[in-house]
């Protein structure tokens, strides 16, 4: 999932967030971010230490 938050958008706080669980992760994972960019980034870094092969 990944979504945005309008009230921590206007508190000028890390608004986007990817949070997964379930399939091959062990737990579940969350990233934020200040730009989906960030948010992604973050995501995708945890996703690969877990040891998953992301195809991007």
């Amino acid at each position: 999932m990944i979504r945005v938050d309008a009230e921590r958008v206007a508190d000028n706080a890390p608004a986007w967030t990817f949070a997964a669980g379930g399939g091959p992760l062990e737990h579940g994972m969350r990233a934020d971010g200040r730009t989906v960019q960030q948010c992604m980034s973050a995501a995708l870094s945890q996703l690969r230490e877990a040891g998953l092969s992301v195809p991007f």
